[in-house]
């Protein structure tokens, strides 16, 4: 797992130097016939990707974009209307039955289909119209790392040519480095207050949101903690009352509009009694855990995954688990 999270600035680097032409072709034809609607479909990390281009799609582009319960095509048969939908599917394997059913089931009704995928073979990549071979290389690790960053940066790419946006571009372009960077910032400060914790929220919002969620999943996974991801405004709708005694709260604050209320509520929840584990910017008052920044702010969140999957790594060794095999999991999930 270690291994393949530290290989991801490579990853990227040698995916932002392929299919140039495919990305600015798809991003062409959605400028020049845009979708009545966007959905996405995945499970885990992936969707947790997912959920990020959706973000920014919504904010950049001011389209309304559903995450698909699959259920709807694979158990309840439900026949969606697929005239001018886009369905993007994202998947590590491609080989997740849930995934490629609803995909089948858009493309034959005429929908456009967009498959994110590390196996260009795979049933999934053969389902989808258009897919974007994510170049991460075999992945040998239960949890994901490399892929799912490796997903997060193949959605900007597909938004910053359906927006046009050289801004966005240039900063893709710089981002493996910023990835090195962020590989290399010390997190070990969370491992003493993580080691002992069995239950633990993790709060982003915006386009950090995504990533609060995927590291949620990946303590849950490697290190056996009952981790909930909420929005940073969520929390306050109920579960903050469990915040009390040194409750420990991951608190994800990126640059960007949704990291002053972040900030706000990290504060809230240590007069509280919780035991708060800010990652933030360096230089940001009450910082134990650095950031990297990009060449633009919404890209930040994934620097913020890149400099979390060691630390999560090395608390799963540091709790007694082995972060490369967790227990009752396997590499491919199929569902249905």
């Amino acid at each position: 797992m270690l291994e393949e999270a530290l290989s991801a600035p490579d990853v990227v680097a040698r995916q932002l130097a392929a299919d140039p032409l495919s990305y600015a072709r798809l991003g062409q034809a959605l400028q020049e016939q845009p979708p009545s609607g966007v959905l996405t479909i995945a499970r885990g990390s992936s969707d947790h990707a997912a959920h990020y281009l959706a973000y920014l799609v919504m904010a950049r582009l001011g389209r309304l974009v559903t995450s698909l319960p699959m259920s709807l095509i694979t158990l309840y048969q439900s026949r969606i209307h697929c005239e001018g939908l886009l369905s993007l599917a994202f998947s590590q394997s491609g080989q997740s039955p849930d995934l490629i059913a609803p995909t089948k089931f858009f493309r034959e009704g005429g929908a456009r289909t967009v498959a994110f995928v590390n196996a260009s073979g795979s049933p999934l990549a053969a389902a989808a119209e258009h897919v974007f071979e994510l170049h991460a290389g075999p992945e040998k690790s239960v949890a994901a790392t490399k892929s799912y960053i490796a997903q997060l940066v193949s959605g900007a790419r597909v938004v910053a040519a359906w927006q046009q946006d050289d801004a966005l571009r240039a900063a893709l372009n710089v981002l493996p480095a910023a990835l090195e960077q962020a590989s290399r910032l010390d997190w070990s400060a969370a491992l003493p207050v993580l080691q002992g914790a069995e239950r633990l929220f993790v709060l982003g919002r915006g386009t950090g949101l995504a990533v609060a969620m995927e590291a949620a999943l990946k303590l849950k996974e490697t290190c056996g903690i009952q981790a909930e991801a909420f929005s940073g405004a969520e929390v306050k709708h109920g579960p903050m009352a469990l915040v009390r005694d040194g409750y420990p709260l991951l608190v994800f604050a990126p640059r960007g509009p949704a990291q002053a209320g972040l900030l706000a509520i990290a504060d809230e929840m240590r007069s509280r009694g919780g035991r708060v584990l800010l990652a933030a910017p360096q230089g940001t008052p009450g910082a134990e855990l650095p950031l990297a920044t990009t060449g633009n702010e919404d890209l930040d969140p994934i620097a913020l995954v890149q400099s979390f999957y060691p630390m999560v790594e090395a608390l799963a060794r540091a709790r007694g688990f082995n972060p490369d095999v967790p227990p009752n999991l396997a590499k491919v999930t199929k569902t249905h």
